[in-house]
């Protein structure tokens, strides 16, 4: 028998709730994963995007077990007792692996349901979006930044760790606005770290956020996935 082809790395698939999640986080998934990793979420959107990385590799096994199966199936093979058995045993793994991904999909609506929720009751028009400017700024700064004074010249700047400067007036203008802070506890010749506030990254994962997300709400299809799960065999 052919031996299990090798599972292909992990990565962001299209979901079924991809678009539910894009519309009540005004984001792509992938734009989600990104800040992810750079830190810039909190904790309600942080809980959604490792549910999401969790589904995303639930549905890779369903895809690899049914890859398999169709190989299997495709006439390569003599058919045969164990050509049987294997089709048998794949049969059982790829039931595991759609309970496993059915699993994850609910896990992946339990997070989502909170920030639904409150984009729903979010005020329209409270405060005014922040500019795109002002996106760059704070996505540059939540990857590592700090406030260096220069000690002859006394001119302030700020480095991120991506090797960017930021203008001292834009890290001034926005920690005005409750948007960034900084650690004061270090000198500034030093480097005092400048960070997100809890405000900055509301800010910033909403700032694309839509006006409703009722399109997202539309009744799945009949037999569509994810659906109630039920006996397959």
């Amino acid at each position: 028998m052919p031996p299990d082809p090798t599972p292909a790395p992990v990565r962001r698939a299209v979901s079924p709730l991809d678009d539910r999640i894009e519309a009540a986080t005004g984001h792509d998934v992938d734009t989600l994963w990104t800040y992810r990793d750079r830190g810039v979420l909190d904790a309600v959107h942080t809980r959604l995007v490792d549910r999401h990385r969790e589904l995303v590799q639930a549905e890779t096994g369903v895809t690899f077990y049914r890859t398999l199966l169709n190989r299997l199936a495709s006439g390569e093979f003599p058919v045969d007792a164990a050509l049987f058995a294997r089709i048998d045993r794949t049969v059982d793994q790829l039931q595991q692996a759609a309970d496993q991904r059915d699993a994850a999909a609910r896990r992946v609506l339990a997070a989502l349901e909170p920030i639904e929720a409150a984009a729903r009751t979010a005020p329209v028009g409270r405060a005014a979006p922040i500019s795109a400017a002002d996106q760059a700024v704070l996505l540059a700064i939540a990857g590592g930044a700090k406030l260096y004074q220069h000690l002859l010249t006394g001119r302030m700047s700020v480095a991120t760790a991506s090797g960017a400067r930021i203008p001292y007036t834009a890290v001034q203008r926005l920690e005005a606005a409750g948007l960034l802070c900084r650690d004061t506890g270090h000198p500034v010749h030093a480097g005092q770290p400048v960070a997100l506030t809890d405000t900055g990254r509301a800010a910033l994962v909403a700032a694309r956020r839509p006006k409703t997300t009722e399109a997202a709400k539309a009744a799945a299809r009949p037999g569509a996935w994810p659906s109630t799960p039920a006996h397959r065999r």
